[in-house]
Parts: C-alpha cells; sequence; structure tokens
C-alpha cells in the first residue's frame, strides 16, 4: 500500500494541509456564512414572532379590561334600572292602594248612608204597618174603631220605650 510507504509521507501531508486549508477557507468564506446568516435570520423571526405575541397578549389583556368594565358597568346599570323599577312599582302599588282605600271608604259610606237610609223607611214602614195592625186589633177586641192618632200615640210611646 502506497499509502503506508514512508517516502511517500511528505507528499501526502502536503496534500493532506492543502486540503485542510482549502476545506477550512471555504468553510470559513462560503458555508459559515450562509449558516450564520440562516441562524440569524431564524433568530430574527423568533425575535420578531415573540415581539408580536407580547403586542398580542397586551392587546388582549387590554381587550380583557374593557370586557370587564363593559360587564361591571352592565351590571351597575342592570342593578339600577332593576332598583328602579322596584321604586317604582311600589309607588304605583302605594298609589293604587290608596285610590283603592279611597273608593272603599267612599263605597262603605254609600252604603253606610243607603242602610240608614232602608232602615228608617223600614222603621217608618214598620210603624205604618204598625199602626194599621193596632187600629185592626184594638177595634176587633173592644169593638169600635181606633182613630189614627190613637192608634199612632200608642205605637210611638212602645217605640219610644224600646229605643231606650
Amino acid at each position: 500500500m502506497p499509502q503506508l510507504d514512508p517516502t511517500t509521507f511528505a507528499p501526502q501531508l502536503f496534500w493532506l494541509l492543502v486540503t485542510f486549508v482549502l476545506l477550512y477557507l471555504v468553510m470559513w468564506k462560503i458555508i459559515l456564512p450562509k449558516i450564520g446568516g440562516v441562524l440569524q435570520d431564524r433568530q430574527e423571526r423568533i425575535d420578531d414572532d415573540l415581539e408580536k405575541a407580547e403586542q398580542l397578549r397586551k392587546e388582549a389583556e387590554a381587550v380583557k379590561e374593557a370586557y370587564e368594565q363593559t360587564v361591571a358597568e352592565g351590571r351597575s346599570k342592570a342593578q339600577e334600572t332593576i332598583r328602579a323599577a322596584g321604586e317604582k312599582i311600589a309607588a304605583d302599588a302605594a298609589e293604587q292602594h290608596a285610590a283603592l282605600t279611597e273608593k272603599l271608604a267612599a263605597q262603605t259610606s254609600d252604603a253606610e248612608a243607603r242602610i240608614v237610609a232602608a232602615k228608617e223607611e223600614a222603621l217608618k214602614n214598620i210603624r205604618t204597618v204598625a199602626t194599621e195592625v193596632t187600629q185592626a186589633a184594638a177595634g176587633r177586641l173592644i169593638g169600635r174603631e181606633v182613630s189614627d192618632s190613637e192608634a199612632e200615640a200608642a205605637v210611638g210611646a212602645v217605640f219610644d220605650e224600646e229605643q231606650r
């Protein structure tokens, strides 16, 4: 084998050195800058993506805060509306209760007046009927007719005695 022959070591070492230097120069000037550029582009893309992600996170937080504030305002407005509606309903109920109480009081006083009038009318009718019955009964018992004034006086005396 010629590679193991010690007389050919010097030219082999020369070509090894030339090949190594050429490979080193190709790597240094061509391949490594391309790999470095790719790595740098990748790092820039990652940094840009991180910046965009941070910006989107901040925007999401701002939107979330605005949403929470809107929800809180909506809740407070809803509670205010419910409270106002409750107050209005209570005021309307009190108003209607007062009107109904007034109406019932008026109807009660009208009914009482009608009852008093009916009672007086009934008492007049009773007095008239009692006077007629007294005249008829006295006429049969004593055998003569009793005058209207006598019968009315007798019935009036009994009614006055009953009212005491």
